[in-house]
């Protein structure tokens, strides 16, 4: 599990491509990798990969092809920059909310608008995903865990203040990018029991 709290931006300095995998070579600051071991859980732009090799502060990952095809990873190139977390353990403090590390779609960035100290980034997400959006609620963006804003139709937004836009590769952030999206479990919950019972459905006319 994950709090959605960003430990820190890493780099990714190597990408070894096979037939339906992935090896990504990831290194992390050298005050981040303490008590690291082979299967460890690291989320890596929101995504859980499990360590498999360590070389000093560089940490090695496999990502199989549904994994490539579900999130942005398969887009990731040598030099890109990305958000890290690593699990939580019992006792953590739980900042953010409570993440699986398993990404359910991905949205794009259609606007950012900038005004004094903060940044307002405009996402827009498939249309089926669109039910589980909702003002105020929980979502994570690349292994963020954010508030979301406004909604409007299959866009929504969240505003970020400087130290978010400094712990996170939010403040490289370009219109145009895709990044990785987990729906709240609790909301997602919530939404599909709602479904089975049938409150989903619009009302008949009289």
């Amino acid at each position: 599990m994950f709090t959605g709290i960003v430990q820190g931006i890493a780099t990714v300095e190597e990408i070894t491509t096979a037939p339906g995998l992935n090896t990504f070579v990831i290194r992390l600051p050298d005050d981040k990798v303490g008590g690291v071991t082979i299967g460890a859980s690291v989320a890596i732009n929101g995504t859980c990969l499990t360590v498999t090799r360590q070389d000093g502060n560089a940490l090695y990952f496999d990502a199989m092809q549904e994994t490539l095809r579900l999130t942005t990873l398969g887009r990731l190139e040598p030099g890109d920059e990305i958000n890290f977390e690593r699990a939580a353990r019992i006792g953590d403090e739980i900042g953010g909310h409570l993440l699986s590390g398993h990404i359910h779609t991905t949205a794009t960035i259609v606007e950012i608008l900038r005004p004094e100290n903060n940044v307002t980034l405009w996402f827009e997400v498939p249309d089926e995903w669109t039910r589980y959006i909702f003002p105020k609620g929980y979502i994570a963006i690349n292994g963020a865990s954010l508030t979301i804003g406004e909604v409007q139709g299959n866009r929504f937004n969240v505003h970020l203040i400087p130290e978010t836009l400094r712990a996170t590769t939010f403040g490289k952030a370009t219109e145009g990018d895709e990044v990785n999206i987990e729906i709240d479990s609790q909301t997602q919950t919530i939404v599909d029991t709602l479904a089975r019972m049938g409150y989903d459905q619009p009302p008949m006319s009289p």
